[in-house]
Parts: C-alpha cells; sequence; structure tokens
C-alpha cells in the first residue's frame, strides 16, 4: 500500500505555534504528529508515504532528510501552490508516479484505524472510492455522510448547519482511491475533494463509506492538540504514555499533574502544571501555575505566573512574571 498524506496547510487554527512549525512537525508526546501517522501506517502494511507539502516544506526534509519517517520511506512532493485537497492529492501523485490504488489522508487526524481493512472493504465494494467514517457529537464542522444498508453514500453534505446533519457520521479524513479518481481532478488546479470530486462520485454511485468507532481526532486546533496528549498519558490508546522527559529537570517542590513535559524544560520550585503541554527547552519560573494551556519550544514563562483555559504560547517567547492569562496567545493575533 501508498499512502498520500496531505501535509500542506498552513495550520491557523493552531497558531502562534505554527508561526515556527508546521503542525505535523508539533510534537505529540515523544515524536512529531506525523510520525505518530506514518508509524501507524506503517503497522498496517503501508510501504511508502508521498507528502503533500506546502507550507515550510524544509521543516519536513530537514527532519527526515535520509527519505524514511519510522520505517516508511518518504516521497516530498512540493505544491508550487495551494491546490487544496483534491487538488494536492493529483499533484502528490503525479510527482510519485502514483498509478495504481491507493490511500489519502488528512495529515492532522490522529486514529488508530487499521486501513488494511477500509483497503479490503473497498475491494468487497468494488467501487471508486471508500471513505472511513466516525461518529461525533457535533458534526456541524465536517463533512457528514450518511450511507445505505449496502455502504454506498448517499450523500455528502460538508459542514451542514448546527441540528440539520442528517447522520452523526462523518468523514473521518481516510479514503481509499482508485485511479479514476484522479481523472476526476483536473491536473493544476484548486479543488476540493470534500466539496466537488466526492459528490460526483456519489452522483454516479461509486462512493463507499465505512463505519469505524476506531480512536479518532482531528488534532488540528488547540483543544483538540491538548486532548491528543491527555489521551495518551490516559491510556486512551492502548498503553498509558510517561509525561514528563527523562531530559526534563522537575523541582522536588514542584506539581506535575497529566501533562507532558518536553526534554530539556525546566520547572521551578513551587510551580504547577496541570493538563497543559509544555514542550522542549521550556523554562518555568518560581511559583508559576499552567493549567489546560500550551507552551511552545523554547519559551519562559516569568515567576508567579497564571496561564490557564487554553492560554497558547508561541515558539522562543517570553512571557512577563506576574502574567495573568486566560484563553490568550504570545504572541497576540494582532501580530500575525
Amino acid at each position: 500500500m501508498r499512502a498520500i498524506v496531505l501535509v500542506g496547510g498552513f495550520g491557523t487554527r493552531l497558531r502562534p505555534l505554527t508561526l515556527a512549525a508546521p503542525k505535523q512537525m508539533l510534537p505529540v508526546g515523544r515524536m512529531t504528529m506525523l510520525e505518530r501517522v506514518v508509524s501507524k501506517l506503517g503497522s498496517f502494511g503501508v510501504t511508502e508515504v508521498v507528502l503533500s507539502l506546502g507550507y515550510q516544506p524544509d521543516a519536513f526534509r530537514n527532519e527526515f532528510p535520509d527519505g524514511e519517517c519510522a520505517g516508511v520511506a518518504l516521497h516530498y512532493a512540493v505544491e508550487p501552490e495551494p491546490l487544496d485537497t483534491a487538488g494536492a492529492i493529483r499533484f502528490a501523485a503525479e510527482s510519485a508516479g502514483v498509478t495504481e490504488r491507493f490511500l489519502a489522508i488528512n495529515g492532522d487526524v490522529l486514529t488508530d484505524l487499521d486501513v488494511s481493512e477500509l483497503w479490503a472493504a473497498h475491494d468487497s465494494f468494488g467501487g471508486e472510492a471508500t471513505i472511513a467514517l466516525t461518529p461525533v457529537e457535533d458534526p456541524s464542522r465536517y463533512g457528514v455522510v450518511p450511507i445505505d444498508g449496502d455502504g454506498r453514500v448517499e450523500a455528502f453534505i460538508e459542514k451542514p448547519a448546527p441540528g440539520t446533519a442528517p447522520s452523526h457520521w462523518i468523514n473521518a479524513g481516510t479514503y481509499v482511491l482508485e485511479p479514476a479518481v484522479l481523472d476526476r481532478i483536473p491536473s493544476g488546479v484548486k479543488v476540493s475533494i470534500e466539496r466537488d470530486t466526492f459528490p460526483r462520485i456519489v452522483a454516479d454511485g461509486g462512493l463507499y463509506g465505512v463505519h469505524s468507532d476506531a480512536y479518532w481526532i482531528d488534532a488540528g486546533t488547540p483543544a483538540a492538540y491538548l486532548q491528543a496528549h491527555l489521551d495518551l498519558l490516559d491510556g486512551v490508546r492502548g498503553e498509558f504514555e510517561l509525561g514528563i522527559d527523562s531530559a526534563a529537570r522537575v523541582d522536588p517542590d514542584a506539581k506535575v499533574v497529566r501533562s507532558a513535559i518536553g526534554a530539556g524544560a525546566v520547572i521551578a520550585a513551587g510551580s504547577e502544571i496541570i493538563d497543559s503541554v509544555v514542550m522542549g527547552g521550556v523554562r518555568i519560573a518560581a511559583g508559576t501555575r499552567v493549567e489546560r494551556s500550551l507552551i511552545g519550544g523554547r519559551s519562559a514563562i516569568g515567576e508567579s505566573s497564571v496561564l490557564r483555559e487554553l492560554t497558547v504560547v508561541g515558539y522562543d517567547q517570553d512571557v512577563p512574571a506576574g502574567t495573568l492569562a486566560s484563553g490568550e496567545c504570545f504572541p497576540p493575533k494582532d501580530s500575525w
């Protein structure tokens, strides 16, 4: 199996963290988001991943200069301009010479979906494309996908108004696609697979869906990115992962609860880190409280500060002593 992984977006929902790095290069526990995605694909038999790149492509090439990630071969396809989801898939397929059935995956989705089972289901359907479906409480942010008793998709409703969705099963961002799908996408043109390509395949009766209760999270917002870490710490995805890196220094008089602390981070006496992400190289001064917040790499938080309610500190920031912040960003949004 070969997979095209879409990682070219600007990651605007995760700013200011993504001002310094593409979101798939942000850590999720002890490895990057991309490593988690590729490692899971490799465990189910994917042998090559084509990275569809756009924003800061050198960050990926510098991180994986040997063209390999988690034991899976990488091919880099750098878009000359943003081509949206379908356009990016076609460009990446042409770049890598993909001419047979392949997987396409949104690179900010973390899931335990067995893609080999999705591949086999696609075989049994005999259609043009098969998409994984996952249940959510509020489907208005996603593409809602009702299917009939045979698994055939009846409609593809992108981001319906709240309360109007016919189903709580949404597009999970993982697809098995036949080469014929590429023929539907004009080359070098900005095209959405969700709004353009899939509805046309539905009209021809060739799109199928598979319900899956496997772990799934779209980690592209601060709340979801934090939750992805908490799920690892809580063992939601299997074994519990340790939150404090062995190369971090936590004062015995500091308190760390249900939080990820990166390598080289220093947590001073009297500080409390609760339900948060503190990336590598961060310095937390004495008497500071960080709760349900995200602190980007190499930043410094001054003493006796309180950061809470999804405060997001970007990379290499200095937050002054005594700062009280709730749901704020450093640097502030008006400076982006």
